[in-house]
């Protein structure tokens, strides 16, 4: 932030979670595409959309929030574009996105991307890093050929142990050859049927800011591992070490820890499957109504999982009311859930809304506390005023 101001901020410890500074608030970012985002950071530009603007069942490729590690790529020619597949392999193959398009089968499924530091604004004591609220997830439509199918085709080895992924955009500080993010996934994720090298993006082509012209799209797990302006995946018989693969880089304490306690790099493991959340779409928090009653409706997801039960609440938890809730339009898309809602009487409300997923588990009432500040799928809720 001091080098967007041009200047030192002497207090710079005491600002609030989640504020940018003023010279930066009073001077919003335009994102060609992109309508409604909230910008979090402008180097690397960071973005999340408010959860009033993901009411569609299809997040708009204009509303799919932003997460980048680096400085976006200034190529992204989808004709001269090349993918690298090496390593542990028996034929390497170095393939453009028309090769992909004619190997293999082009497939079309909506897939939910969710940060994994979203809701970190929410964190006490607060962590570092980009303080996302709600609003770095998305369900967007992808077109693209499964990454099993390539890899297949290039023959994996018998001792692969992990892929590794690497893409165009290049590290803040400048310096040359050194990747902002370059992470992998165990080979069983990666042979998972659900995951596409994806072209295309709700009928179109990929925005620039969410990897055009090729990006890798791995859903259920945090969005890093979804790899955008994608050149390069090799296969390795070890552990991927590359950049934000190691440290506490997305990763969790292995066993809870208590607020604010120091984790050593030692006792942290890598983050897989996302944990079962929801939220609310629509109303708007902060709405007034003069009747007493109320539809609301959101999404649900649960990671590798599926969402079993959506309940909502008026009176902070006391009693709970079953939504309506809706299947995926396939595997790890997002589920719509909605509910018809009565207030007793005039007065001040909060709608909590709690999801379960397959495996019986169900969002906490409040953050589980660890030092990055990920994973936080507490309860979603907001006010309501029956005037």
């Amino acid at each position: 932030m001091a080098a967007v101001v041009g200047t030192a901020i002497p207090f710079h410890r005491n600002m609030p979670g989640g504020f940018l500074p003023e010279a930066i608030a009073s001077n919003p970012v335009t994102i060609e595409g992109k309508d409604g985002l909230v910008v979090l950071g402008r180097r690397p530009l960071n973005a999340e959309t408010p959860p009033h603007l993901l009411d569609e069942e299809v997040t708009p490729t204009s509303r799919h929030f932003i997460r980048n590690n680096g400085i976006v790529p200034q190529e992204m020619d989808p004709r001269t574009w090349r993918l690298r597949i090496d390593g542990l392999v028996h034929r390497a193959m170095s393939l453009s996105i028309e090769d992909l398009r004619k190997r293999f089968e082009v497939v079309t499924r909506r897939l939910t991307i969710e940060c994994a530091g979203n809701g970190r604004a929410s964190f006490d004591p607060r962590v570092l890093g980009n303080q996302w609220t709600l609003g770095a997830v998305a369900c967007s439509e992808w077109t693209g050929v499964r990454l099993a199918d390539v890899l297949k085709a290039a023959g994996v080895k018998d001792n692969v142990v992990y892929t590794a992924h690497a893409g165009a955009d290049t590290h803040v500080s400048g310096e040359r050859g050194k990747p902002p993010l370059s992470r992998g996934v165990p080979i069983e994720k990666a042979m998972d049927p659900g995951n596409l090298i994806a072209f295309g993006m709700n009928g179109g082509p990929l925005h620039p800011m969410n990897g055009a012209p090729l990006r890798l799209v791995v859903p259920g797990w945090p969005g890093s591992f979804s790899q955008k302006w994608l050149t390069r995946i090799w296969l390795r018989d070890v552990v991927h070490d590359g950049a934000k693969m190691t440290g506490s880089s997305y990763r969790v304490p292995e066993t809870p820890v208590a607020p604010g306690e120091k984790v050593p790099d030692s006792a942290m493991t890598i983050i897989r499957s996302m944990p079962v959340k929801s939220l609310i779409t629509t109303p708007r928090t902060g709405l007034a109504i003069t009747g007493r009653t109320l539809p609301v409706a959101g999404h649900a997801w649960a990671g590798d999982g599926e969402v079993a039960r959506v309940d909502v609440s008026i009176d902070f938890g006391a009693t709970w009311q079953p939504a309506d809730l809706g299947l995926p339009a396939n595997r790890h898309a997002w589920q719509r859930w909605s509910a018809a809602l009565e207030f007793p009487r005039k007065g001040y409300y909060e709608v909590w809304a709690r999801a379960a997923d397959d495996k019986g588990v169900s969002q906490p009432f409040a953050v589980a506390w660890n030092p990055k500040g990920y994973l936080n799928n507490a309860m979603h809720r907001i006010s309501v005023r029956v005037t």
